[in-house]
């Protein structure tokens, strides 16, 4: 009984304080929502308001100097009949089929590479980060350099080899390949450091056991890593695919949607339509057809993710 009372004692001390300042708790709170108050405002403001201005501007036929038209759907059903913007939805579609299980798979590659105690490895894991960070522009100047027809690095490369020359981006067959490699080039980091985290994370005594087992690297990397980087390997797929479905800045900084509209993505389309012609309704009717688009793939895999147990959300 002795070693209950202080307790009881404190749990009605601590009531008791809670009841005699409530102005403590809502000075508590205030102060709270004062500090997040201000950034919330500005996330909100410079996303959910654009987000409602473009769904008003969809049903709209607008020029940006003439007073809006209200039309409704028709924005939505001139896109489901325009031809370029299915070019636009084919090259996206292309790029996307490219660029993520590349980018998976080579980011997978690299962090096993790098899962290893040698020496400098943390140079080599800051080698591989760089090109991440490095602007659109640096890197469609890079393209431009790698990849010109007349002067490039890639045709001096084939022609001291004996091989022809190539088009590379002023070739319509060729230019969403080598920017799929261009964007392989910067994105791969990104997926080279969740995998490197997640394998850190695989338990030891997994591996341990493996190898008490007479598993050797092979399999006991695909019978027992592999499994474990299931929501991992979700997490990159999802996150992959809706940067490539929203690609702009690589195509702008070196095709300009060309040669031939070869390379004009879903976004570049939309931001010609509204920034060019001026068409603002039509370009954010297209942006919303995109929203959509991501949304129903994004929340299939993630449903299929849950189904296969494997859920990384």
């Amino acid at each position: 009984m002795s070693g209950r009372a202080p307790a009881a004692d404190r749990r009605g001390a601590d009531a008791g304080t809670a009841r005699r300042h409530p102005r403590r708790r809502w000075r508590d709170d205030l102060t709270g929502w004062g500090f997040i108050g201000p950034a919330m405002i500005i996330v909100l403001g410079l996303s959910i308001f654009p987000a409602g201005w473009a769904l008003l501007l969809s049903l709209q036929k607008w020029n940006g100097f003439s007073q809006a038209r209200f039309i409704g759907g028709d924005n939505y059903s001139d896109l489901m009949s325009d031809a370029e913007f299915w070019d636009a939805v084919t090259h996206t579609g292309l790029y996307v089929a490219l660029f993520v299980p590349a980018s998976v798979l080579l980011g997978l590659f690299l962090a096993v590479a790098l899962n290893r105690n040698i020496r400098f490895i943390g140079i080599y894991r800051t080698a591989i980060f760089v090109p991440f960070v490095a602007s659109a522009a640096a890197t469609g100047i890079l393209a431009t350099y790698l990849f010109s027809p007349q002067y490039g690095l890639a045709n001096n490369l084939l022609r001291s080899a004996g091989l022809p020359a190539q088009g590379w981006l002023e070739d319509p067959s060729q230019a969403m390949l080598v920017i799929a490699i261009m964007s392989l080039w910067g994105e791969a980091a990104f997926t080279t450091v969740i995998y490197l985290a997640a394998l850190q994370d695989v338990p030891p005594d997994l591996l341990e056991a493996a190898r008490i087992d007479g598993a050797n690297r092979w399999q006991t990397f695909w019978r027992v890593v592999w499994p474990e980087l299931g929501p991992v390997t979700v997490f990159v797929t999802i996150w992959q695919t809706i940067g490539a479905l929203q690609l702009f800045d690589l195509v702008f900084t070196t095709t300009r949607g060309g040669p031939l509209d070869a390379t004009k993505t879903i976004v570049y389309f939309l931001w010609e339509k509204a920034f060019k012609t001026l068409q603002f309704g039509y370009g954010s009717a297209a942006a919303y057809v995109l929203f959509a688009a991501t949304l129903i793939i994004t929340v299939g895999m993630v449903i299929y993710s849950r189904k296969s147990n494997v859920e990384a959300f």
